[in-house]
């Protein structure tokens, strides 16, 4: 899935290298108030790339849904505008399920390390995948990479934005950088610091305990659905393949 950015850019990027242009198909899946540049870039990403690129118009999807909920479609409070942005992004990955089908393929998930940590995403949506080639890296890390690689600068530069409403912008609606909040993840989650640890590198408290909060609370996103235990050996606790390709 092409959104113009900097992650599906880089996805594109290196699902081509690995495989092959002529074994991908990069799709756009705009709808009708987003934001022209967005599939512009995307073009331009696969263009480079050289694959095949398709354009689906999640629109009349939306739409129609929508028609049946006036509050949702109407609403501009945060709460709409948040339920909308979910109902795009699962709309989307439904296509690219299918899309994916029809070719016999697999989905590539888009969501860098630092989205997966904050939760940063759609569950069942933007989140869902297949293989995520980019799930191990921090934007800071997607930025640097994807430079290295020679994604076109004009998705790079490009302010980072899911394209769920017209002029929003991750860092926006996050309330702070990326760079900061990589920094802060990177020295919790791979370095292991202490809080005081933490402190005595120039994170504030406050920042510190807004982010280990989101990181918790969002857990529910990065682990497969709880299954009420009945048996002695329930699916995904206790009755787990070591591996689950067939010999």
């Amino acid at each position: 899935g092409m959104s113009g950015g900097i992650d599906s850019a880089l996805v594109l990027e290196l699902a081509v290298r690995a495989l092959g242009a002529k074994n991908i198909l990069a799709i756009a899946m705009p709808y009708r108030e987003s934001s022209p540049l967005s599939l512009e870039l995307a073009q331009q990403g696969a263009d480079k790339a050289g694959c095949e690129f398709s354009v689906i118009d999640i629109s009349p999807l939306a739409d129609a849904y929508f028609a049946q909920h006036p509050e949702l479609g109407e609403g501009d409070t945060e709460a709409a505008r948040l339920r909308r942005g979910n109902v795009f992004s699962r709309l989307r990955m439904t296509a690219l399920y299918d899309q994916s089908a029809a070719v016999n393929g697999l989905v590539f998930g888009t969501s860098n390390k630092t989205e997966l940590l904050l939760g940063y995403g759609t569950q069942h949506g933007d989140m869902a995948s297949a293989i995520n080639p980019i799930g191990d890296l921090y934007k800071s890390q997607v930025v640097a990479l994807s430079r290295h690689l020679g994604v076109p600068s004009a998705i790079i530069d490009r302010p980072p934005s899911a394209d769920l409403w017209q002029g929003q912008t991750d860092e926006e609606e996050l309330g702070f950088s990326y760079d900061a909040v990589d920094a802060l993840l990177y020295a919790i989650v791979e370095q292991r610091l202490s809080n005081n640890e933490l402190l005595e590198k120039g994170f504030e408290q406050s920042f510190i305990d807004l982010i280990n909060l989101r990181v918790q609370r969002n857990q529910y996103k990065r682990r497969p659905p709880l299954i009420a235990k009945v048996t002695g050996r329930t699916v995904n606790l206790d009755y787990r393949y070591a591996r689950d390709w067939g010999t």
